[in-house]
């Protein structure tokens, strides 16, 4: 006999619709105790009602139109208590009368749309309402910069992305311009995370967490401001040390992620010996900094670069190293074969490894996988020899023995793992 009982599909709404906004307006209720308010737009069982009222109109009548009218006799009310709420208090919030109306427009959302959307919803209004004082401690951070730097990400990644040609710049190549600038857009976006977790998240974090952000952004260029850095330290030194080598285990991570995007087959390659790097290398890190760990305590000093990453002349240089590469390597290729390639992939090395590597995950030479797995290999470890100089010819000197011994491993073990390709 159970078996064939069904419950209501309206049952089950009108129970829904009464628990979350009940929900909701505890919430509500909760936060206006806390403020202390003396005038109060209602209950918890008013927002309960609210939300009840939105259902029954909206299901009563198919044309909609009770339910528009009481749309507008909860808008006129609420108006009504706006203004004396202002004449009685001088206070211009909004948000108990907005959520009014939200808890008012979401039983025809619960009705229509899927569930998951309906949720969301009730989801997005219970944090919103809590985290009012983290909103406004997070916003007090922004300096008038901040929404230019948005600004910037929106149109490299948003507007001129779209209305890039995705045509061959020659018949012989693969590459199109918006391949490139896609390559843009990635290495931007994962700037400009590195920059705001760094800028709201670990703002005055230590050496540390300013190495292992900034190997995200650019291990070369991290690895370059530490090193001098560290003359001004005092016995905290080696934690410079042990940041440097984070910032290198952070460019395996970053590779590996690049991988992943463009290009998933040589992902599956490189897979294995990239987290065995990266695991590698931060390991090495924590044993330096375990080594040194008394001096944790002091460290408050943050290696800060608030510096905008997405200048425009930094999105140029990228595309114009990015096209370079495309006909060096090409040209390499034909001419000289894998041979060619793997000898270009250590002189690059010296220079921004990205364009090259991005330019060999989206290309389509005449070479195997493997061919390109092993240049990428090759040209990381050329750039951490080109690291390694920059980092015992400008870091104090009791830092080298720490900075060979782990950039030593790192490099042999690269090698290690490039003649298993």
């Amino acid at each position: 006999m159970l078996d064939h009982l069904s419950i209501p599909k309206e049952f089950t709404d009108f129970l829904l619709v009464t628990i979350f906004s009940l929900i909701i307006g505890l919430s509500q209720r909760r936060m206006q105790i806390e403020k202390g308010d003396k005038i109060v737009f209602g209950t918890d069982r008013t927002f309960t009602f609210i939300g009840i009222l939105g259902y029954l109109f909206y299901i009563s009548d198919k044309s909609i139109t009770l339910y528009l009218a009481g749309a507008v006799m909860l808008t006129i009310f609420l108006a009504v208590f706006y203004l004396m709420k202002i004449k009685d208090t001088g206070k211009y919030g909004l948000t108990t009368i907005l959520t009014a109306l939200l808890t008012y427009a979401l039983p025809p959302v619960l009705i229509t749309q899927p569930f998951w959307l309906y949720l969301l919803a009730i989801v997005t209004i219970l944090i919103f309402t809590e985290i009012k004082a983290t909103l406004f401690q997070f916003s007090s951070r922004f300096d008038k910069d901040e929404f230019l730097v948005l600004g910037k990400f929106l149109v490299i990644a948003g507007v001129i992305l779209p209305i890039v040609p995705d045509e061959p710049i020659v018949s012989y190549l693969s590459v199109t311009p918006y391949k490139i600038w896609l390559a843009v857009v990635v290495i931007s976006s994962i700037s400009y995370l590195s920059y705001l977790i760094r800028k709201f998240v670990f703002k005055n974090s230590g050496i540390l967490i300013s190495g292992i952000l900034g190997g995200l952004y650019s291990s070369t260029a991290t690895t370059f401001v530490l090193s001098r850095k560290s003359r001004e330290a005092g016995q905290d030194r080696q934690l410079y040390s042990a940041a440097i080598i984070f910032a290198t285990s952070m460019m395996y991570l970053r590779i590996l992620i690049l991988v992943f995007i463009f290009n998933k087959q040589l992902y599956n390659i490189l897979l294995i010996p990239f987290l065995i790097l990266f695991l590698l290398s931060a390991a090495t890190g924590g044993f330096i900094t375990l080594r040194n760990r008394r001096f944790l305590v002091t460290d408050k000093v943050s290696i800060e670069s608030d510096n905008n990453p997405l200048e425009f002349k930094v999105a140029i240089i990228f595309t114009v190293l990015y096209v370079a590469f495309t006909f060096i390597t090409h040209f390499t290729v034909q001419q000289y074969g894998k041979g060619g390639l793997n000898v270009l992939s250590y002189i690059v090395g010296v220079t921004d490894i990205d364009p090259f590597l991005l330019n060999l995950f989206q290309g389509k030479y005449a070479v195997s996988l493997d061919a390109v797995a092993q240049a990428t290999l090759q040209a990381i470890i050329s750039n951490n020899i080109i690291k390694l100089l920059y980092a015992l010819g400008l870091s104090a000197k009791n830092m080298r023995k720490h900075l060979l011994a782990g950039f030593g491993i790192i490099i042999i073990i690269n090698f290690i793992l490039l003649f298993f390709i």
